[in-house]
This record gives C-alpha cells, structure tokens and sequence, in this order.
C-alpha cells in the first residue's frame, strides 16, 4: 500500500499482501483491511511509514490454525513480448515425487490481476486443496505491470495474452517434473472465460476446460451487453466499424472444438448476456463434443449466493475430478 501526499511524494506503508481497503485518520493513523493467498482480510493500523502494522482482528483464527495450505510461489517467466509474472501453489500435504494434475486459472477484467489477496470465489488454495498445483498467470493486460502492459490488450484479446499463458503453462511443465503434463485443465471467468472459449478453439494441449460467463461472439456481444462502451474501447470500435472485428472470435472457430468443456452462465449476467454460453454450449452439443451447462436464473456476472456458491464448487470440483484424476 501507498500513501499519496500533496506533494505526490509515494511511501509504503507495507508490501506483504493485498490492502482492500483504507481508511486516514485526522491524527495520520491509517486504517486498512489486509489479506493474502492464505489468509482472508483482517484489519490493522499503522501510525506512520515504515512501522509496523498492529493487528486489531483475528477472525477465524482458531480455524486458520488448523488448516494446512502451501506458500504461493511468485514466478517469471519469458512471455510473449517481456517478462510475465504468475502465482504457482502447490497442494497442502505436497510431495515432490508424486505426478500432480494441473489447473490454469485465467482472470477477468481483462484488465485486472490475479494478485496475492484472498477471494471468496476463485480461491486458488480451495481448487489446490482438491489436490491439483494451481498455475495463475497475470498476461498482456493484467494491470500492476505499468500502464503500457495493460492497454496492450486492446484489439489483441487473443494474441499476446493467448501466447503468454501458453508459454507460462510450457514454462512451469519445463521446470516442475511433479506436474503431469498430460492431465492439465483451464478455467477461467468473463474475460477468463473467453480466453477459455479461445483456448478450446485454437489447442487441443488440455483434458478439459471450464469457462464461466465468457464471451464466445463477439457481435453479439456487442449489441447486448450493458457495457456497449466497452466494445467499443477494447475493440477499438463497432462490428460495423472494423473488417477484422471478428478476428479474435471464438464462434469463427467453433468447427476446432474438441476438447470436453463445462459452461457455466447466469440469467441475470447483463455483462456477458446468457446467449454467449447458449452459443457455445449449442456448438458443443450439435458437434457431440462432451459438455455440460451449469445455469443459475437467479445470478448475475457473479454467483454470489451460498447456496449457488456450494452448487457452483461441487460441479466444478466434479467435472475436473472426472478428467484429471482418472
């Protein structure tokens, strides 16, 4: 975290995890909500730069205690056009001289993060717990890398972030001899999500993917999102506008699919309207190609609700134990 002063002077205040939320008091106490890979947010102050931080919740800390989750580790590696920085995390209980099966999980935004903070969705020590190594690269339009790495991703949905996870999943295969390179799976939600309908339509390298939420037309898309601006800034204008509009179009492709995929989409997603997934789960279906669609009428981009939530992990959890643990 970083305070900003009217001098615009930067100062860090702490580097270990992620900060949520912050708070300054008049006295320049700064209150903030603190959380990593392992540990989900507490809360603590911090008097000045350079103190350190004083704890004021432990919650679940009994809990924490007793269970066991691996260190993430932070790896670089050479990606498409400059150097790629992703998150590796290894099942608890790990054991190097046994073969593990691999999940690549793959972030929306796109211009986000996969950072070192706790998510209550996508939590990478849950899906490690089912006894997978996790690999969660942050490619071409990640953002924490400058801002000339982030727009990069704009009109190139499909090239250089695509080139960047495929050299990240060679480079961890390359150095980790404890990953079976033949049970691998991606998964991925909105802009991951789409990256998985790419990945499906352009390598046939993964036993199975998982996409939540993605777009898979990029006309339709277009047309139908709540976020009509959006096209028209990553896209760089309107179907109408471009000749290559298309380009980077899952649906241009579908002929490519073989791979068995799970379709996850909501009713109420006004983001990435529920006719993506129904144009991609239809192509899988008419081409006979193993798939599944998980619906929630009650969700939107998100699911959100425990309930869904339990419903959403369980088939998950089971359509990935059915192609990589047999």
């Amino acid at each position: 975290m970083h305070s900003i002063g009217l001098d615009r002077t930067v100062t860090t205040l702490t580097t270990h995890g992620s900060v949520g939320a912050f708070s300054l008091a008049h006295n320049g106490v700064v209150a903030l909500t603190q959380s990593s890979i392992n540990r989900a947010p507490e809360v603590f102050t911090v008097m000045k730069a350079g103190a350190p931080l004083n704890r004021i919740t432990s919650v679940n800390h009994e809990l924490y205690a007793g269970l066991r989750m691996s260190e993430p580790e932070s790896i670089w590696y050479k990606g498409d056009k400059q150097m790629v920085q992703g998150w590796l995390i290894r099942p608890p209980n790990f054991d190097a001289n046994k073969k593990y099966p691999m999940v690549v999980l793959i972030h929306g935004g796109p211009q986000s993060a996969f950072n070192n903070a706790w998510s209550v969705r996508w939590n990478y020590q849950m899906w490690a717990a089912q006894g997978y190594v996790i690999f969660a690269p942050n490619p071409t339009g990640s953002t924490g890398f400058g801002q000339k790495f982030t727009d990069a991703i704009s009109g190139d949905w499909g090239g250089a972030p695509y080139r960047d996870i495929m050299k990240g999943v060679d480079f961890v295969l390359a150095k980790n001899t404890f990953i079976d390179k033949e049970r691998v799976a991606a998964a991925g939600a909105s802009y991951g999500g789409y990256m998985v309908n790419w990945i499906a339509t352009q390598t046939k390298r993964f036993k199975t993917l998982i996409t939540h939420c993605g777009v898979y037309n990029f006309t339709s898309m277009a047309t139908t999102t709540e976020e009509v601006w959006f096209n028209e800034w990553d896209f760089k204008g309107m179907p109408w506008e471009r000749t290559d509009y298309e380009k980077f179009s899952p649906h241009r492709y579908g002929k490519n699919i073989s791979t068995p995929m799970l379709v996850i989409h909501n009713e109420l997603d006004f983001r990435v309207p529920l006719s993506e997934g129904m144009q991609l789960f239809t192509t899988l279906q008419r081409r006979n190609i193993p798939s599944k669609l998980l619906y929630f009428p009650d969700e939107g981009h998100w699911v959100l609700k425990p309930q869904n939530s339990e419903l959403w992990h369980q088939t998950v959890f089971q359509w990935l134990a059915d192609y990589l643990k047999k």
